[in-house]
């Protein structure tokens, strides 16, 4: 079997560049070198989704991303979650291998609880779901940011008790994480993430683009001041889309003084609205087209149910039924 790549995102809110530089970047560039299964989550979604209008929007927009950074539907595989059932499936079967003190330990889960919000069982089993969205695929790598890699050795956990327990029946997956972009700061400096509303979307218009990279939070050292880059929310962001040249040349400006922390901001938004050009036109394209969009992912789900099925027929098997 060629090495198979996983990778998903869950439709609520528009992806992000922390989105771009630690998942969808390194996914796509495996493309090369893997055969690459894409699906947008649209089950995980409803642990906190409940506008139907915006989750079949926002599904197939994420489609939309995928497709205008680089998914090639010829090569890759991309589906909806919702549209492949044998996944639901496996993740019952999971949960009945799984402890609940493997659960109660999860990251997200321990943060929504000390964080005093509404807590569903969607959430609480999001991790057994996860772990059947990657092994029912037959996954061997899923690139993942930091903040996930929990999740993946919970799904290794998985599917060696399972292989323990029925015989050699699942692959066990590993994470690919680029340790150069493990934690991308937002315009406060945290983590950008979207609960901490701190995020830059992707595609958004120049203008809007703009507007969000000029919020972002610095100390307040006037323009002949000498800064340390380093300690720059701004050129932590910058380091991540400009070449060596263009980082070394900005660095020096900072030291030397002179540089005000606007011209910083602006040389971020020139060198990240260059890369994304392209990319933002061809996203413009297929949202005013989803019948597009609908038939790729159409394509992709009857693929990808074709290797589900395989591998719930070899569950099935395997425990008894």
């Amino acid at each position: 079997m060629a090495q198979r790549t996983l990778t998903g995102i869950k439709p609520t809110g528009m992806p992000h560049i922390g989105n771009l530089l630690g998942m969808y970047r390194p996914a796509l560039a495996r493309q090369q070198e893997s055969e690459c299964f894409f699906f947008v989550a649209s089950y995980h979604a409803l642990t906190t989704m409940r506008d139907p209008a915006l989750l079949r929007d926002q599904t197939l927009d994420v489609a939309a991303n995928w497709l205008a950074l680089g998914l090639d539907p010829s090569r890759s595989v991309i589906w909806s979650q919702h549209d492949v059932p044998e996944v639901t499936e496996l993740a019952w079967i999971l949960s009945c291998i799984t402890s609940k003190g493997m659960t109660d330990k999860a990251h997200a889960f321990k943060d929504a609880v000390a964080k005093g919000l509404d807590v569903n069982v969607g959430l609480y089993t999001y991790p057994i779901l996860m772990a059947a969205d990657i092994l029912a695929f037959d996954s061997h790598v899923v690139p993942v940011g930091k903040d996930q890699k929990q999740h993946v050795e919970m799904t290794r956990d998985m599917a060696q008790r399972f292989n323990h327990l029925f015989g050699e029946t699942l692959v066990v997956p590993e994470p690919l994480i680029r340790d150069d972009v493990a934690t991308v700061p937002g315009l406060d400096g945290q983590k950008m993430s979207k609960s901490y509303g701190n995020t830059i979307e992707i595609f958004l218009p120049p203008k809007k683009l703009r507007k969000k990279f000029m919020s972002i939070v610095t100390d307040s050292k006037g323009v002949d001041d000498p800064k340390d880059p380093e300690s720059c929310n701004v050129f932590g962001l910058y380091k991540l889309f400009a070449t060596e040249e263009q980082q070394q040349d900005l660095a020096e400006q900072y030291r030397a003084g002179g540089l005000g922390y606007g011209h910083a901001k602006q040389a971020l938004f020139e060198v990240v609205d260059e890369q994304l050009a392209e990319p933002r036109e061809k996203y413009n394209e297929l949202k005013a087209n989803p019948d597009e969009i609908r038939a790729v992912l159409e394509d992709g789900s009857n693929r990808a149910r074709t290797v589900a099925r395989a591998t719930i027929d070899r569950v099935r098997s395997a425990v008894g039924l």
